[in-house]
């Protein structure tokens, strides 16, 4: 519920701090002193369109700030933790509004967006008058609210589990279907690519390691053929060392005869000998190590070939053919056992929409019941508030081809205001007054189930008076024992079921430059002498007086909520 509203520099307003508490809540006061402004600073604070001409005359900003005390568990608190703010056992909601046109939304303090605050505000408050019924004009809300009252919780989320389940198993069939007729298509295709590819046998990485593999071939080819000639020159029929083996042999034989001039030629020459076998021993071991098949070297080139040939026909890089292959491989796989994964798909769309039809058929004979029960107790709320010749229905149209997640039931709130007549949609049928009056029935009838915890009815009682605005008293205060109620009223009768009386009047500022709106919390004998006023008009009477006295000795005594005592500041 509203515990504290604060306004700060808004039209006429220069600073204003009310706190609330359960139950009903009056503010009255004449035509002009203000009840709009404050109502408007209110749904700034709830995520309003915001405007920068409600800023107060020479100030740059106006700031509206919103507390309130939810139970463990609201929907509200849910909200704020999907958005990221911290959260305790309630919600501060504030707005800032520049002169600009620019304004700022914060929750607990953190910035949040206008829409989240929205989100929130309507979660937490409902404003209801006599021209913002907006929880009657749209059929969805109807349907909810039908749902709360019925309460058919279980219903609704076995019918949401239902849909999206039917909605995966019509996906997956579809994707299966789709793909089988794509493969079917390119049948001829596939088989004949995979084929290929399947006597190609494409390995990962088969391309880079054959490019190195004739890389090193073609070296060796080249490298071979020096290696070759080296060979030829040192070991072959030009080789010199025969000659020069034979003639150290004839200098070794010489060499007892003059040996002092053979050793020095000996010594080098056989050196000589010796280095040329070494390299041509290195000679034979490097053409040993650079030799290769040629047919290898053709092979691989071929290999090559066949996999740069396939992988621009197929329009992939060689490495990705094996991957292509098997995709092929799957595509066909699809074609042979698709026939069998559709059916086994379609069989279970089959189940799934058996499931669904038979949660939402569930689901539509609550709400049939549910909304017979709810007829009755509205059409019970009626004769007091004089629409004694009026009904109200609770249309439920089936639709078994709609299949949404909320059914497919569509609900709508209908009336007819005089024995005869058409019935139809509330707006359509309803004037201002009735439409108000048939408001505050419903709302009295689900209360503890489809309502926010905050209500505010904006002169609700408009047109209404006697017995009608004193039984709409009565039911504002019977729906106000179940949930927080502000009404703003100019109905003595409403006035006077009040558990606190606020009084909105203009009064000079301080310095008497200009006016300003201020709430007073009227003690008994000031709330005698607003009612009093309400009752007789500009001059009030001993009569009047009287009159509010029984209006305010008929007023059950206020119950005990445990709840936050009641107190107004203006300054």
């Amino acid at each position: 519920m509203l515990v504290r509203l604060s306004v700060r520099d808004i039209v006429l307003i220069d600073r204003l701090d009310i706190d609330f508490s359960a139950g009903l809540a009056a503010l009255t006061g004449e035509t002009g002193a203000g009840k709009s402004i404050l109502l408007d600073a209110f749904a700034l604070a709830l995520g309003a369109r915001g405007d920068g001409s409600l800023v107060r005359h020479g100030t740059e900003h106006g700031q509206v700030t919103a507390a309130f005390e939810l139970r463990p568990g609201h929907p509200a608190l849910q909200l704020a933790l999907q958005a990221g703010i911290a959260v305790d056992d309630g919600l501060i909601l504030r707005r800032v509004q520049y002169a600009d046109g620019r304004s700022r939304a914060l929750v607990n303090d953190q910035p949040v967006s206008v829409q989240t605050l929205r989100a929130l505000g309507s979660a937490i408050v409902e404003i209801h008058g006599q021209h913002d019924e907006r929880a009657l004009l749209e059929a969805a809300a109807h349907r909810a609210l039908l749902d709360a009252f019925g309460e058919l919780k279980e219903e609704v989320d076995g019918v949401i589990g239902a849909h999206a389940r039917l909605v995966a198993a019509g996906r997956a069939a579809d994707e299966a279907r789709e793909l089988l007729a794509s493969a079917r298509r390119d049948a001829d295709y596939l088989r004949h690519a995979h084929e290929e590819l399947s006597r190609l046998a494409p390995e990962a990485g088969e391309e880079d390691r054959l490019s190195r593999r004739r890389a090193e071939m073609q070296r060796a080819e080249k490298i071979a053929g020096d290696l070759a000639e080296a060979h030829e020159a040192l070991a072959g029929q030009a080789s010199p060392a025969p000659a020069l083996s034979a003639l150290l042999r004839r200098l070794e034989r010489r060499a007892e005869q003059a040996s002092e001039l053979i050793e020095p030629i000996v010594r080098p020459l056989g050196q000589a000998l010796d280095r040329v076998d070494e390299a041509r021993m290195a000679l034979e071991a490097a053409l040993a190590a650079t030799a290769f098949d040629q047919g290898e070297l053709d092979r691989v080139e071929e290999r090559l070939f066949a996999l740069r040939a396939a992988s621009r026909k197929y329009g992939v890089p060689a490495d990705l053919l094996p991957d292509l292959a098997r995709e092929f491989a799957s595509k066909l796989e699809a074609i042979d056992a698709g026939e069998g994964r559709l059916a086994l798909l379609e069989r279970g769309a089959e189940a799934a929409l058996a499931a669904y039809e038979a949660a939402a058929s569930r689901l539509s004979a609550g709400r049939v019941e549910a909304g017979r029960r709810l007829d009755l107790a509205v059409a019970g709320e009626l004769a007091p508030l004089k629409l004694e010749q009026a009904r109200f229905m609770t249309k439920i149209e089936t639709d078994r081809g709609l299949r949404s997640a909320s059914g497919f039931d569509r609900v709508e709130f209908e009336v007819q205001t005089n024995p005869g007549t058409r019935p139809g949609p509330l707006m359509k049928v309803a004037s201002g007054g009735e439409l108000s009056r048939f408001l505050l029935a419903l709302k009295v009838v689900v209360a503890d189930r489809g309502s926010a915890p905050t209500l505010v009815f904006d002169e609700i009682d408009a047109g209404a008076g006697g017995a009608v605005a004193d039984a709409i008293g009565q039911r504002l205060a019977r729906l106000a024992e179940r949930v927080q109620v502000i009404g703003v009223t100019h109905a003595p009768q409403v006035a006077a079921r009040a558990e606190r009386h606020y009084l909105i009047v203009k009064a000079p500022a301080e310095g008497g430059a200009r006016v300003v709106t201020r709430v007073e919390a009227l003690g008994a004998s000031e709330r005698r002498e607003e009612i009093a006023r309400m009752l007789a008009g500009e001059t009030i009477t001993q009569e009047a007086r009287a009159a509010a006295g029984r209006l305010l000795a008929t007023r059950p005594a206020p119950r005990r909520r445990g709840a936050k005592s009641l107190s107004a500041a203006a300054s």
